[in-house]
């Protein structure tokens, strides 16, 4: 694998360092991929995956029809989304034997491990072995990214496309102006598959026409403006085979788009202004309608939910990164590189405080902004060591380095075990931990704990040995997504939000659930936090489940 960073011949003791860093880079994969398989099985259904269930049979439907059944394409508003993840996670299930849902959260795992491979790999290419290795440990014990990659059908997937769309970009810029076959199928696949999970996917065209131009002003002082537009003139003509391969792929995995050409577009327009009615959300100990959340949101979520190694490398990749572009010894592709990552890395971001956006969820939507921030910590660590290096610290420095390095790794490994399996609740050590962030800050917002307080439900049933009444089945009035709670309690039980007729109570931990005062048989708790409970309400009356805080 080449390394824009390799300038002389690698010593024997350099070659065996590396060889050590890719081999511990392959053991994380592995190690990664094993507790995957051990453990999906374990992560629930949130708010989306029934829709998004559906949506892939509408779509597999109107393929099989050969378009003439075409309701998928005014599906909800799920129609303005690529369904790549959904139709594969059910032709996957055609073929393995697990139930549907089980099937969607392997395939998360299968997919969120590409991105860690990929994330590996870009960064190697970047900054050498001990950087790839610094950036798939930090992103592997990035508990944002490994608990959203199970359950999150849009988001994930579509982080794992851009920075695969990054590692195309990359080899560009390394390439320019004359790009290898493989560097174009890589950037054509990773845009017609960024661009087929969301039309936000387009923003790479932005890293790209702005990270290039130290690559183009190079090429302007050295062969003159009429050689330089040739030259990327022939790097488009080059592109164009890779371009119509993105196309083809866009409009497999996001047939609406291709419908008709301006549909992109209209998804652009649509995305631009909030499209549901307006609710309210915890922020700061707060109640904030999604459509006010102030200019500080993403910057204070991204701050306590990230590890605080991986923070802190990050801020130190764009600290070098905006050196680097100042320095006129710096080689113009690095400079470009550089920028490209650091533009994947907090331009969005940027864009998000300025703009000021609906926001909601916490950061899910900009998780595709954790594989590059990956990227430049594990090349700040990378550009650490070499220095350390230069100037021939003895084994005491560098043997404290690599041990502030492992602390920093086991701080949100420790968090990830306890949380397991609500990795994505995760909130670091400055905030305190999810101990400090509950009633905060937002921390189920999916529901997956509904999963487990349902089995609970039914193991206590059994336990006690009881049966419904008769002539119907148990009924449990759920504050909480509704389809996944009636697929985790089974057809055994009949849910809804009435709590007057209701059996058993199922509540999560959020503020808009209300504390009940009825006997708790089932509580699911992580870090002393609770993240749902079950009540036995039979005999009481019960208004409701919802909690309305005062404004």
């Amino acid at each position: 694998m080449s390394s824009i960073t390799s300038s002389a011949p690698a010593t024997p003791a350099r070659r065996s360092m590396d060889r050590i860093c890719d081999e511990l880079a392959y053991a994380t994969l592995a190690i990664v991929a094993v507790v995957a398989g051990l453990t999906f099985r374990d992560y629930g259904l949130g708010w989306d995956d029934y829709t998004h269930a559906e949506y892939a049979d509408l779509l597999l439907r109107m393929f099989g029809s050969g378009f003439k059944d075409t309701a998928a394409l005014s599906f909800a508003n799920l129609y303005m989304y690529g369904g790549g993840f959904d139709m594969a996670a059910a032709l996957l299930h055609k073929i393995i034997p697990l139930e549907l849902f089980e099937t969607r959260r392997l395939l998360g795992a299968i997919v969120g491990l590409i991105g860690l491979g990929v994330t590996w790999r870009l960064a190697r290419r970047i900054g050498g072995p001990v950087a790839g290795l610094a950036a798939v440990l930090l992103l592997a014990l990035c508990p944002t990214y490994y608990g959203h990659m199970f359950m999150n059908p849009k988001d994930a997937p579509f982080a794992v496309a851009m920075i695969f769309l990054m590692l195309g970009l990359v080899r560009l810029a390394e390439d320019y102006p004359t790009p290898s076959p493989h560097t174009v199928l890589i950037v054509g696949l990773g845009a017609g598959l960024s661009l087929g999970c969301r039309v936000l996917g387009g923003l790479a065209l932005i890293y790209a026409a702005i990270a290039f131009i130290p690559i183009w002003h190079a090429d302007i002082k050295a062969h003159g403006w009429g050689k330089a537009a040739l030259r990327l003139g022939r790097t488009s003509y080059y592109l164009l085979p890779g371009l119509l391969l993105g196309y083809l792929v866009m409009g497999l995995i996001w047939p609406w788009s291709i419908i008709e050409p301006g549909n992109p577009l209209h998804a652009v327009t649509y995305f631009s202004n909030f499209f549901e009615k307006p609710w309210k959300e915890l922020f700061n100990g707060a109640m904030v309608s999604v459509p006010d959340m102030p200019w500080l949101y993403l910057p204070t979520l991204f701050a306590l939910q990230l590890p605080e190694l991986l923070l802190g490398l990050c801020i130190a990749g764009l600290a070098i990164t905006i050196v680097s572009a100042t320095r006129p010894e710096v080689d113009a592709r690095r400079k470009t590189i550089l920028g490209m990552i650091a533009l994947a890395a907090f331009l969005p971001l940027v864009i998000a405080v300025v703009k000021r956006p609906a926001l909601y969820n916490g950061i899910r939507h900009f998780v595709f902004l954790v594989p590059p921030m990956a990227v430049l910590a594990g090349v700040a660590f990378g550009d650490l060591v070499k220095w350390i290096e230069r100037k021939n610290y003895g084994h005491a420095v560098q043997g404290g380095v690599a041990a502030l390095f492992a602390i920093g790794l086991a701080l949100p490994l420790v968090q990830m075990i306890r949380l397991h399996p609500y990795q994505y609740t995760h909130f670091n050590y400055l905030a305190g931990t999810v101990r400090e962030a509950d009633h905060r800050y937002m921390l189920d917002y999916w529901g997956l704990a509904l999963k487990q307080a349902s089995q609970s439900l039914r193991e206590q049933i059994i336990d006690r040995q009881e049966i419904p009444p008769s002539g119907r089945k148990w009924k449990v009035a759920v504050c909480g997504p509704q389809r996944p709670a009636q697929v985790a309690l089974g057809p055994d039980f009949t849910i809804g939000w009435d709590s007057h007729a209701a059996d058993f109570a199922m509540t999560l931990g959020e503020f808009y659930c209300k504390g009940l005062t009825a006997p708790v048989i089932a509580e699911i708790k992580r870090d002393d936090v609770v993240f749902a409970r079950v009540y036995d309400i039979r005999g009481l009356s019960i208004a409701s489940l919802l909690s309305i805080p005062a404004p």
